[in-house]
């Protein structure tokens, strides 16, 4: 009897399998790509899973002579047998992030292809935003204006941002559009400073939205005009909530009040399921705008990959999503 591959290995294996946002039409300007892109998203599933947050760690986990790091040195070679140099991580880890929404995007595309969640329900997709705490001290207003940075454990990068459930929080703040469906299925993610305004960044979500999609259910904050006549260009209907005292009256109301109850039941537990299962309910783990990118979009690929992985196995979807990284 053959020994089993280790989960890690496995997961990181299952990266060759997932479809890739297309390349530029044009190459930018600078050093030419030697290492694929599907190459650098391997190490940053180890790093995930792992919780090595940086490329020297990484290296330093790599290192170690044991079969697991062994067959990971393995999956992160090229075609050639090529390995990364330490400086070649570090410059295309620090590119990724912006590469990333795209491939959330592409890789909830995909599984909503293989898994078809919308078999049995309406085709809607929830719009929401999660904050997530800076790591370290905060950085106050009347110092931010003086230009004073009392601390060097305080992130100058993140910004403050205030919510009627969460109050105050200094930190970043993770846009998501999940299925609505009995498994939820990450479609788009994008991570900005916590003062940015859902509603500017909920275009770049319907961009990655698949076309199946005919329903974009959101809060108040999603109530926007503009994103409306987006919805509606893309032959998509956007059911927001509307302000004013409750209850609302006119008509359709009981039709909203239903949908509103569908997306509390779906992105919000999303959420807090997400924080839980990489326990960032206290603060994230990293600092910097590019890194936090880095790490956090790179967590909803992981967990899309472990839906894509339970799947295949035909296990239950979405179930024990945390006991099963930390056996990776």
């Amino acid at each position: 009897m053959l020994p089993r591959e280790p989960l890690l290995v496995t997961l990181v294996k299952l990266v060759d399998c997932i479809p890739m946002p297309e390349p530029p039409p044009k190459r930018g300007r600078g050093r030419p790509k030697v290492y694929a892109d599907r190459l650098i998203v391997k190490a940053l599933v180890i790093m995930v899973i792992r919780r090595l947050y940086s490329a020297y760690s990484l290296l330093a986990f790599l290192d170690q002579d044991t079969d697991l790091t062994c067959a990971l040195r393995a999956a992160l070679t090229d075609e050639y047998g090529r390995f990364p140099s330490r400086r070649t991580w570090e410059r295309r880890l620090q590119t990724l992030p912006t590469t990333l929404p795209g491939l959330v995007g592409c890789l909830g595309r995909y599984l909503v292809s293989v898994i078809q969640p919308w078999t049995h329900t309406g085709r809607a997709a929830a719009l929401d935003s999660t904050p997530l705490r800076a790591k370290g001290g905060v950085w106050h207003k009347k110092d931010r204006e003086a230009g004073v940075v009392p601390h060097s454990t305080i992130d100058t990068e993140a910004q403050w941002s205030k919510s009627g459930y969460h109050g105050w929080w200094y930190g970043w703040k993770l846009h998501l559009a999940c299925a609505v469906a009995a498994v939820w299925i990450p479609l788009a993610a994008e991570l900005t400073p916590a003062n940015t305004a859902d509603n500017e960044m909920a275009p770049r979500l319907l961009r990655q939205l698949p076309l199946e999609v005919r329903y974009v259910l959101g809060d108040t904050h999603y109530n926007d005009p503009a994103l409306r006549t987006a919805c509606q260009l893309s032959d998509r209907l956007l059911v927001a909530s509307r302000r004013g005292k409750y209850p609302h009256q006119g008509a359709g109301v009981e039709v909203r009040r239903i949908f509103h109850k569908l997306r509390s039941k779906a992105i919000e537990p999303f959420n807090g399921l997400f924080k839980n299962v990489f326990e960032w309910g206290g603060q994230v783990p990293v600092k910097g705008l590019k890194r936090t990118q880095l790490i956090v979009l790179g967590a909803i690929v992981v967990y899309q990959l472990v839906l894509l992985y339970q799947f295949e196995r035909q296990l239950p979807l979405g179930r024990g999503v945390k006991a099963l990284l930390r056996a990776a």
